[in-house]
């Protein structure tokens, strides 16, 4: 899971370096388009079946996860990448609200504590996104949270439909390579230079091993142990923000980001009964 918490920070590096070359949308095709590649590839040669009697809940979950990296590829660009992935990894708190309201959950009191230190964390760290009039893009990062949400609820209920990580995957890069193309599409496909070529194949690499990283760890880790350890990503990410760009995180965002992570851990020991999380 570390693995893949710092291959998802180097995802995110890239993502935040094809900003000068390539829209949000086609960086998520692109991705997209690869993991999907990878994932058939392994598919076909372990003799895997990819048809589901579940396929609508699987269209359902890729569509929020689409609608999610959309949102954050498009906020990395904006916002520093630290506040961008912290806010992205806001998931678990509206995790815990959707299942309150679709699965009719009643939040046990260390739930809601954990929500209110989200929420507090959420406030000191959008705080300085609205003091530089970038609102917006603070509630899209935000809204990416929302989203991911949605995708780990559908993931839980596909996990209970006995749905394999590996499908749930596939669906996924399938759905999100069909409906990024279209968004690209409709914008401007931008034509691929060297140095684009090599940010795209970075991407598509840190995402998709990222990926299958932390799908094996949760397929064979503990819970609770491999949930916490995702936070790693968020770490891993304000570090290399430090060495790559010089970006100064105030102590104020450090304790927000501190407060984010905790709530997020905090619901992951609470709700270890639930199906792992598959990332965007």
């Amino acid at each position: 899971m570390i693995v893949a918490g710092l291959l998802f920070a180097c995802m995110g590096v890239f993502v935040k370096l094809g900003g000068k070359y390539f829209s949000g949308a086609e960086m998520v095709f692109y991705r997209s388009l690869f993991g999907a590649l990878v994932v058939f590839a392994l598919v076909r040669a372990n003799g895997l079946s990819a048809y589901s009697a579940h396929w609508h809940v699987h269209i359902w979950r890729s569509l929020a996860g689409l609608a999610g990296m959309l949102l954050l590829f498009h906020v990395i660009g904006v916002l520093p990448l630290s506040t961008a992935t912290t806010l992205n990894y806001t998931s678990p708190l509206f995790l815990v609200v959707l299942g309150a309201v679709v699965f009719k959950e009643r939040p046990k009191a260390w739930l809601v504590v954990a929500v209110v230190l989200g929420f507090v964390g959420v406030v000191l760290l959008l705080r300085p996104t609205f003091d530089a009039n970038q609102s917006l893009a603070g509630l899209l990062g935000l809204a990416s949270g929302f989203c991911a949400g949605i995708a780990y609820l559908t993931t839980r209920q596909l996990g209970r439909l006995g749905e394999p990580a590996w499908r749930i995957v596939l669906y996924f890069t399938l759905v999100s390579t069909v409906g990024a193309g279209v968004f690209a599409f409709v914008g401007r496909f931008h034509s691929v230079g060297l140095d684009g070529f090599v940010i795209l194949l970075g991407l598509g690499t840190c995402g998709t091993l990222g990926q299958l990283a932390m799908t094996r760890a949760y397929s064979e880790g503990d819970t609770l142990t491999v949930g916490s350890l995702a936070y790693s990503t968020v770490a891993f990410t304000a570090l290399l923000s430090i060495l790559i760009w010089g970006e100064e995180v105030p102590a104020g965002s450090w304790l927000a980001m501190g407060l984010i992570i905790a709530s997020g851990i905090l619901a992951a020991r609470v709700t270890a009964d639930r199906a792992p999380a598959i990332a965007l």
